[in-house]
């Protein structure tokens, strides 16, 4: 059986990875999908430590089956707003949108 602390380091790089992603990258669809790799991290721990913990409630998967709807819903919304943006625009580089500026 592998232990928890494999889970939980690859959780980390994982979750690493996508913070690295979220703050290099200029495209917004790569920053959205670097925060789904983060959501995805988070869901890996949940299920681990709800697999190496006591079995008396299914906490660790009923929180991942939460973080799943949100980092759905977020990915509708932001993929509305990525596309607002493109017809606004005509590009998807955070750097080149400055709407929000006076």
């Amino acid at each position: 059986m592998i232990p928890l602390s494999h889970y939980l380091i690859l959780g980390g790089i994982i979750f690493s990875l996508g913070v690295f992603g979220a703050l290099t990258r200029r495209n917004a669809i790569a920053i959205l999908m670097s925060i789904e790799l983060m959501l995805n991290a988070v869901n890996l721990n949940f299920i681990a430590f709800a697999r190496y913990l006591p079995q008396t409630m299914l906490q660790g998967q009923v929180f991942a089956i939460f973080v799943i709807a949100v980092a759905a819903a977020e990915a509708a919304v932001g993929l509305a707003i990525v596309l607002g943006l493109y017809r606004n625009f005509k590009t998807v580089n955070v750097d080149e949108i400055n709407l929000m500026k006076w």
